[in-house]
């Protein structure tokens, strides 16, 4: 812990989940804060909330939710290894993301996409078959 933490310094939320990798932007870390989407202990915060060293946040984005507990603060976004120490993420939420995900790629895993673009004799027969959109 470094001599700014322990001293109770923060960071704006939406610089945060930017500086941290959750976002790519700063615009869509604030657009996300502000459609509900992150949670600071339980709360629906601002965007301009102070987020302090030990504060636990609920991230869902996309299908994925991420339950993190804040352990360094950062205004700048760096490589990746160095925002992943900006936080630690619940065993409960990696077991349950890792869950979805194989449940994902079992869903998928009949479908086999063409090889290649049908040829000129396989745009006709789709056409003749009524389906466009197959094109």
């Amino acid at each position: 812990m470094t001599e700014a933490e322990s001293l109770g310094a923060s960071v704006r939320l939406d610089v945060w989940l930017w500086a941290a990798r959750f976002f790519r932007t700063r615009s869509l870390a604030k657009q996300a804060v502000e459609t509900g989407k992150v949670d600071v202990a339980g709360q629906r915060p601002k965007s301009s909330r102070a987020v302090r060293v030990g504060e636990q946040l609920q991230i869902s984005r996309g299908d994925e939710t991420f339950d993190v507990q804040v352990r360094g603060l950062s205004e700048m976004r760096g490589p990746a290894p160095v925002a992943q120490q900006l936080y630690a993420e619940s065993e409960a939420s990696r077991a349950r993301r890792a869950e979805l995900r194989a449940q994902r790629a079992a869903a998928r895993n009949g479908y086999q996409p063409p090889e290649h673009r049908p040829d000129k004799r396989a745009r006709r027969l789709i056409r003749a078959l009524g389906d466009i959109d197959a094109i």
